[in-house]
């Protein structure tokens, strides 16, 4: 038996990608009100973002976000109209309606049951911001209903027009004028939709009068108040396109009879504009548009497997050709070349596709923020740079957990209390800011406070009291601050909504290491603490060093290889045997082999002659890796290991080889930082000091 496709189905999903955009589009709004007040262009922006969603809503019959986004729209209508005033804690109500309204939009989506009473308090204060004629009671059919009597003149065909809306002041000298009708169904009362509000928007957009047409109402005794039985005949100038026009009625398609004609030749206002010939240059072209598709992400995730594949294949070819004998500039070995090159532009394009910007998590973060904020009694305000960095999708997805945890602890024990902040002469209101960043082909994400930073005497005495480490040792910063991400680690001193379950930064570290990236702490007491995540662009393909180490095939991502040299012995420094420096530029480099490292050989005693690679990034300290052999520097595609493997220090992912061998791809900088403490007589940066030992 086969099921017949429901053909609102995809519509219904575009419709909530749409939502996304809206309310993404409603939190800048939002923003920019709290930041620079409310202008009149972006309260309309607003304004006109939560009846889209109320509309599109409509149309699905989704009630309950109808309804909410209706009370929503009423309020801000009335702030629109200049009938109430912008306030702060206005500001925060139209805050908290729009993230209700972001929980309404995905509860539908997911199609999980919402809570008629989970809203009462928000409505409630959503109506007192409302102008006191605006404020609409809940529906209840209990209600005692006494009928007045109307008195309705059926014969108005000779009757003046009826201005819905004054004349936009603002319109542009240069108008088109359109015929519009426009006749509602039932239909599109009955989805919450409101004719007044799509006139309202339509006058927005020039000049405009209309008459509503009565002559269909019938008497009082036949009436039927379920049935549509006005329609409207309206005159626009605007010098806008008709598409714009007709966008205003765009969620009301096929719930009203629309028709759009342009009249006549344009209506000038300036008795003397300038003739083509006068003119300075010729017309100004209309902006090109961007045609955007929406693609299932199962699909783009078929094609990175198949670039994956592609790169693999490639590799192979060109490790074939070279057993064979192949001379390097032969027109085969050119072929190949040519093939990578492609392969690469390919991989590039398909990348693009995949990353976006990551503004939409920081939004999610805001939310966060004032959620954190309000639970512990703070007033604290998160600030975004670099929102538009784009970072692949997966990798966004899998951000949201460990960023919502760092949020919240810079909030509950970064920040300050109130009392505390006005004693050190702190502003009152807590900062944190979320920064991101390409830097030497990774994205850096910064979660940063003003708070009062590390206490770092009590994180020692917390960790001497759990037993994780012995007393009478001293430890410095970099050692202390490790701390935080033991197992269980608390500076909380009681359970509350954010804290204090001994759930702590050990999981948040796991989650950022699963992803290929490192975490790490700065902080200044009195000044906040800086939590720094590095991340790979993409989890799907990198362009790799292939090296040789104690019969091991090891991969090195590029972007941590600042360069490779081959040292003289006057360049390498033996503090003692196994424990040598490089001399790199004025100063010193601790230098590992790779082998011993990462425990596949002891250390050998002397390095010199041996091939070294300069690694480090901006966030880190320098090393040196000492290899057996430099084998290549070629694309590679991550393959990610079961979580059913133990994670070793310092490995990442592991990939196939052109030859079909597997070959670990490593973060150095981690397994140095884990090596570094064996050598004690090491003076390794603290900066990468890791595990405490």
């Amino acid at each position: 038996m086969t099921t017949t496709p429901d053909p609102m189905a995809e519509i219904r999903v575009s419709f909530f990608l749409e939502c996304e955009e809206l309310l993404e589009s409603l939190q800048d709004g939002l923003d920019i009100m709290e930041t620079t007040g409310a202008d009149s262009d972006t309260i309309n922006v607003v304004f006109r973002t939560v009846h889209s969603i109320k509309g599109g809503a409509g149309a699905f019959g989704l009630e309950g976000l109808v309804r909410f986004a209706h009370r929503f729209e009423t309020a801000l209508d009335d702030l629109r109209g200049g009938r109430v005033p912008l306030t702060s804690e206005g500001l925060k109500t139209y805050f908290q309606a729009a993230d209700h309204l972001s929980d309404l939009v995905r509860a539908h989506r997911e199609g999980t049951p919402t809570d008629v009473n989970e809203n009462k308090g928000l409505l409630s204060d959503l109506d007192n911001l409302a102008a006191e004629d605006s404020v609409e009671e809940p529906l209840d059919p209990k209600i005692d209903f006494q009928p007045m009597p109307v008195a309705l003149d059926l014969g108005l065909d000779d009757a003046p027009d009826d201005e819905i809306a004054p004349p936009n002041p603002s319109a542009p000298a240069c108008c088109l004028p359109y015929q519009i009708k426009f006749e509602p169904t039932a239909d599109l009362f009955s989805t919450g939709n409101d004719p007044a509000l799509l006139l309202r928007n339509l006058a927005a957009l020039g000049r405009m009068t209309a008459t509503c047409d009565t002559k269909h109402v019938p008497d009082l005794a036949q009436l039927d108040p379920e049935q549509s039985h006005l329609s409207w005949t309206i005159t626009l100038e605007t010098n806008v396109p008709p598409c714009d026009i007709a966008s205003v009625f765009e969620f009301v398609e096929g719930l009203c009879t629309l028709r759009i004609d342009q009249t006549d030749v344009p209506i000038i206002d300036d008795p003397a504009p300038p003739t083509l010939s006068e003119a300075s240059g010729p017309p100004p072209s209309a902006p090109a548009t961007k045609s955007v598709v929406r693609v299932d992400i199962d699909r783009i995730d078929r094609l990175v497997n198949l670039v994956g594949e592609l790169v693999i294949n490639q590799a192979m070819l060109s490790q074939s050709l070279e057993n064979a004998g192949v001379p390097p500039y032969s027109p085969a070995m050119d072929g190949v070349e040519e093939y990578q090159r492609l392969t690469r532009d390919i991989q590039d394009s398909v990348m693009m596709i995949r990353a976006q910007p990551l503004k939409p998590l920081f939004q999610r973060m805001a939310r966060m923020v004032r959620e954190a904020s309000n639970s512990v009694g703070k007033d604290v305000r998160l600030y975004f740079e670099g929102e538009e960095t784009e970072i692949d999708k997966t990798v966004i997805e899998r951000l949201v957990e460990p960023l919502t945890h760092m949020i919240r602890n810079a909030v509950d024990h970064g920040i300050e209390s109130f009392e505390n902040r006005c004693a050190t002469d702190k502003p009152a209101q807590g900062r944190v800011t979320l920064r991101a960043a390409h830097k030497s082909g990774r994205v850096v994400i910064d979660i940063a406070d003003d708070g009062a930073g590390i206490d770092r005497a009590k994180v020692r005495q917390i960790a001497i009291d759990k037993g994780l480490i012995p007393p009478g040792k001293d430890y410095d910063d970099a050692e202390i601050d490790e701390l935080l991400f033991m197992p269980g680690f608390s500076t909380a001193g009681a359970v509350s909504d954010l804290s204090g379950r001994g759930v702590g930064l050990d999981v948040v570290r796991n989650a950022i290491q699963t992803l290929g990236g490192r975490i790490t702490v700065l902080s200044e007491p009195g000044q906040g603490t800086t939590l720094s995540i590095s991340l790979p662009l993409t989890l799907a393909v990198v362009d790799g060093m292939v090296v040789r180490a104690a019969d091991e095939t090891l991969v090195i991502p590029l972007n941590f290889v600042i360069k490779t040299l081959t040292p003289e012995p006057q360049d390498v420094d033996s503090l003692r045997p196994g424990y040598n420096m490089l001399k790199s530029g004025s100063g010193l480099v601790p230098l590992f082999d790779l082998g011993a490292m990462l425990g596949y050989r002891e250390a050998p005693d002397a390095l010199d002659g041996t091939d070294v690679l300069l690694i480090g990034d901006d966030d880190k300290g320098k090393i040196a890796l000492a290899v057996d052999r430099i084998v290549d520097q070629r694309q590679v595609v991550i393959k990610g290991l079961d979580d059913k493997v133990q994670r070793a220090p310092g490995i990442a992912a592991a990939t196939i080889l052109g030859d079909g061998h597997i070959a670990l791809i490593l973060d150095p900088l981690e397994a140095a930082s884990k090596a570094a403490p064996r050598h004690k007589a090491l003076p390794y940066p603290t900066s990468v000091t890791g595990a405490i030992s």
